[in-house]
């Protein structure tokens, strides 16, 4: 029915003209909106236009309908994937915000990507998601796009692809499992998965209840139930200003709260449209990365954030460049951590949503954060946060620290230099569980490689203490490849069977945000380079830590340092020439994606992304 102001009709014929302008000839097809953005370069518009409608018709759409703002929506869901298995739900319910609003939904997939389902590493496969990311909002007519991601590594790659496509783009993350139950204590994925398994391999538990155990650690679809990578990075995202406060980051995957801010997500899409400077490059500031580094160090995130950050900062051509590792420290040293989750605390997502989330984290944190910074619905954060107060109450106040109460004082993750981590290394120093080792000098204990750990780890002659210094090399961005989550070094048999929890760790490689304990990771440059010093670590040799004064060393005369690594590169040079070793083969020589992995990674204090992806581009 037409509206008494003839509103309707006017907009029919509008539209009607606007389609027959689309078989016009004579009049050059200009919009770059909806359906006539990017068209397949066939050498004549009109007929790629055409071409574009006799197709997208056999879907069953209407000329009306296509001359509605497109919202493309990423579809990442897979059978692999259980942190996505709700995605179907959330895409039915962002298409019916874009509806709502006037737009058109599309939905499209992309590649999707889970911790343990993605061989050797889902960080192997990170950069290739977000190249699939941006090539395919680049490529098809979408005048926006959000993005359903959840999983560890998917929601970095979208922002890094977001960020380097430039459209208007809203992520919407999957959520968080909830917690299981065994013998009336709660559990959930993975911290609690890890703790078990400690405490099965020092013989703790037998094999009946640890199976049993697997059975309730994942008892819903959703990410980690724990503040992992996923769920930092849900976090961080909203401190990014890219998701609602109050749920975007925490309601659970299974919950109707989800499918509502799955709707929200579809509407703010579409209102992103009316606004000015929304695309990520605009939107997007060195003071939004500042508020998210402050919620990373306030929420006792991941060590894989800070990776995952970097790669996404150095996308950004208006920011990269102005943000490195000392800046996290350097935050690190003014925020408290606030949020008692696991593995700092002792709880778990569903708590902190029912806390107040995001929401009473970021009232908190008012003092800290750079209120000017704009969010995804184009006000300020300053505005947001006015317009949406939050009374605080003693169950909030027991999983939300304030500030004069924090759980850890300063500084949950560090960065640490020295010669053997010269462009740096970092920890999660909340999370030592022997907070003596965080100054330490020890003996290292050193493994070359994952398969000399697995073949040596438990041998009952290892000559290792519960002062030594456990050591693994090769597991760097190029070393593995892919930078696997074996930071976590598992404590040797015979030690764990004597009641030692937690000893000191380094390696260059990553560990699960779910984890704990004194461990070093994201050495650089990693081992596999052959002008690295922690590439020639020896067992004996000392190795001290001081996180107090932020060093890590290698306790050993710089001519020695010097002799091992010219004996290393003569070694090198002659296995490569002779075929000798696959640990030497030439980068230039390995095909596919690997090939291509291994010859532009950058190192983890980089980011870990292709070079010829970052803002700067190619070297």
């Amino acid at each position: 029915m037409a509206s008494p102001d003839g509103t309707n009709g006017r907009k029919q014929e509008e539209t009607k003209d606007s389609i027959s302008a689309d078989y016009d000839l004579s009049r050059p097809i200009t919009s770059t909106s909806g359906l006539r953005s990017g068209l397949t370069s066939y050498g004549d518009a009109h007929f790629s236009l055409f071409l574009r409608k006799v197709f997208i018709k056999a879907l069953g759409y209407s000329d009306s309908a296509l001359s509605s703002p497109i919202i493309g929506i990423i579809n990442t869901y897979s059978s692999f994937n259980p942190c996505h298995s709700n995605v179907p739900q959330l895409i039915e319910s962002v298409k019916r915000g874009v509806l709502a609003s006037g737009g058109l939904p599309v939905d499209f997939p992309t590649i999707s990507v889970h911790e343990s389902f993605a061989s050797p590493t889902s960080m192997y496969l990170r950069n290739l998601m977000s190249m699939d990311t941006e090539e395919m909002i680049r490529a098809q007519p979408v005048d926006a796009v959000v993005m359903i991601g959840g999983c560890d590594k998917t929601v970095p790659a979208q922002l890094m692809g977001g960020i380097s496509a430039d459209k208007p783009a809203v992520p919407l993350i999957t959520g968080p499992m909830m917690p299981g139950s065994v013998e009336g204590s709660r559990v959930g994925a993975c911290t609690d998965c890890r703790s078990y398994w400690a405490k099965y391999r020092a013989g703790g538990t037998d094999v009946e209840d640890i199976m049993s155990v697997n059975e309730e650690l994942a008892p819903t679809g959703g990410t980690c139930g724990v503040m992992g990578t996923a769920s930092t990075m849900a976090c961080v995202t909203a401190g990014l200003g890219l998701l609602e406060l109050r749920a975007g980051a925490t309601a659970a995957a299974v919950s109707s709260a989800r499918l509502r801010v799955a709707e929200q997500a579809g509407r703010n899409a579409v209102a992103m449209l009316n606004e000015e400077r929304m695309r990520p490059q605009d939107l997007l500031t060195r003071e939004s990365f500042i508020n998210a580094i402050t919620v990373l160090q306030a929420i006792g995130g991941s060590t894989n954030a800070v990776v995952h950050l970097l790669a996404i900062i150095n996308r950004h051509p208006k920011v990269a460049g102005t943000i490195d590792l000392e800046t996290f420290d350097e935050i690190g040293k003014k925020t408290p951590l606030l949020v008692d989750l696991k593995p700092s605390g002792d709880n778990y997502m569903t708590d902190f949503h029912n806390a107040g989330g995001m929401l009473a984290l970021l009232h908190t944190l008012k003092p800290l954060l750079h209120l000017e910074a704009r969010t995804i619905n184009g006000r300020t954060l300053g505005e947001v946060l006015a317009s949406t107060p939050f009374k605080t109450f003693p169950y909030s106040r027991q999983i939300i620290r304030s500030l004069e109460d924090p759980l850890y004082p300063k500084s949950s993750l560090v960065v640490l230099y020295g010669n053997v981590c010269p462009n740096g290394a970092v920890m999660k120093a909340s999370a030592s569980k022997n907070r003596k080792l965080l100054h330490h000098r020890g003996s290292a204990c050193v493994f070359e490689n994952t398969a000399d750990m697995a073949k040596r780890i438990d041998d009952p002659d290892l000559d290792v203490s519960e002062d030594s210094v456990l050591v693994l090399k090769s597991i760097g961005p190029v070393g593995n490849p892919g930078m696997p989550e074996a930071g976590l070094i598992p404590i040797p048999q015979k030690l764990g069977r004597q009641g030692v929890l937690d000893m000191l760790r380094i390696s260059d490689g990553r560990m699960s945000g779910t984890a704990g304990g004194t461990i070093t990771l994201h050495i650089s440059p990693e081992s596999a380079d052959l002008d690295s010093v922690f590439g020639v670590v020896r067992t004996g040799d000392k190795i001290v830590c001081d996180v107090e004064k932020r060093i890590l060393k290698l306790d050993v005369e710089e001519e020695e340092i010097a002799r091992r690594i010219a004996e290393r590169k003569r070694r090198a040079a002659a296995a490569d020439q002779g075929g000798q070793s696959e640990q030497w083969i030439s980068r230039r020589d390995r095909r596919g994606y690997r090939g291509l992995y291994e010859r532009e990674v950058n190192q983890s204090h980089l980011g870990c992304d292709f070079g010829f992806l970052t803002a700067k581009g190619p070297t």
